[in-house]
């Protein structure tokens, strides 16, 4: 039997975070006296961006490494303050992960947020036995665009990226996927289908995809 891999981004993709980080952000901006921002600009430089691009976008100033570590745990703090009473997973992907184990997929995390946020949304959810790999900001040096946390998912996982299917919800963990060379499946919870680039299939949840059809998209050249 081929064995294959499914990884998945987490902000828009396990669990739908983005409206708590953009109020968790609201909160951060109005204590640093800081411009409110629109939720184009949310959508434009926040949602699948890491934090040092973020704080040096909204800030409009280069932060140092320190100062970003300061900021970053800052504002992370009151996401997950904000977000614990409000955990939930994207609709259908309980089952699909259930589905996905039972066939003999190896599941993985990879995500730009920091590993506090994903043993958040891991633990809250019940989820973390079904993952044999979870990468978050801490365990690489590059961040998405650069493929670096899926070729590292791959490696944890011991299975070629040919093999590997993704899901992600941005234009930059899509672009990452792709510059890994794998097989990507679009979540359009973030972004419309026209906002992001090409991938293999796009879904709004996980009720509109099986097993089945994620086999096949591994199976094409």
């Amino acid at each position: 039997m081929t064995e294959y891999a499914a990884i998945f981004d987490m902000d828009g993709v396990i669990s739908h975070t983005n409206p708590f980080h953009a109020e968790a952000f609201r909160a951060f901006f109005k204590k640093h006296n800081l411009q409110q921002a629109t939720e184009e600009e949310f959508e434009q430089h926040m949602y699948g961006k890491h934090n040092s691009y973020i704080m040096q976008h909204f800030f409009k100033r280069p932060i140092s490494t320190e100062e970003l570590r300061m900021l970053e745990f800052e504002k992370e703090q009151l996401f997950r303050v904000i977000y614990k009473e409000h955990v939930a997973p994207c609709k259908g992907l309980i089952e699909f992960l259930t589905e996905l184990k039972e066939k003999g997929f190896k599941l993985a995390v990879a995500t730009s947020a920091p590993r506090e946020n994903m043993d958040l949304i891991l633990d809250e959810l019940k989820i973390r036995h079904l993952f044999s790999s979870t990468l978050s900001s801490e365990d690489v040096k590059l961040h998405k665009p650069h493929p670096e946390v899926y070729l590292k998912s791959a490696e944890n996982l011991q299975i070629s990226t040919d093999r590997c299917i993704v899901f992600e919800d941005s234009f930059s963990g899509i672009t990452a996927a792709k510059n890994a060379e794998m097989k990507v499946v679009a979540v359009l919870s973030t972004h419309k289908k026209e906002e992001l680039p090409v991938s293999n299939d796009y879904i709004n949840n996980y009720t509109e995809i099986s097993v089945a059809h994620v086999e096949a998209i591994l199976k094409t050249q």
